[in-house]
């Protein structure tokens, strides 16, 4: 994936631009002749622009209410939106591509512990 924007938004907010890039490791497998997104990515992707917001070292612990709604092709641009929920202390999300909801759901993170 290729970020074209990243920025902190006011209240616990943040938004993200990103270009899935056709080279990427991603499309290789999956599938052959018909490349799509796979849902962890787009996952990883949501993760990602969490962890690197956080000056704390955090660790994605778990998911909630995921849906996939639409296929991700290459090339295709992405926006992402994670708002911070205070009382629950866990993100939601929501990825689109122009106006068509991509995937949604609840992200909890946790203090990465040290062995």
């Amino acid at each position: 994936m290729v970020e074209t924007e990243a920025r902190q938004l006011p209240q616990d907010e943040l938004a993200a631009r990103v270009t899935t890039d056709r080279q990427s490791p991603w499309f290789s497998g999956h599938f052959p002749d018909n490349p799509i997104l796979p849902g962890i990515a787009q996952l990883k992707m949501v993760a990602d622009l969490i962890v690197a917001s956080r000056e704390d070292d955090l660790c994605l612990s778990g998911l909630s209410r995921i849906k996939f709604r639409k296929i991700v092709r290459p090339g295709e641009l992405l926006d992402i939106h994670a708002t911070f929920v205070q009382i629950k202390k866990h993100y939601t999300f929501r990825i689109t591509s122009g106006n068509d909801e991509v995937c949604s759901g609840i992200m909890l993170f946790a203090k990465k512990t040290k062995i």
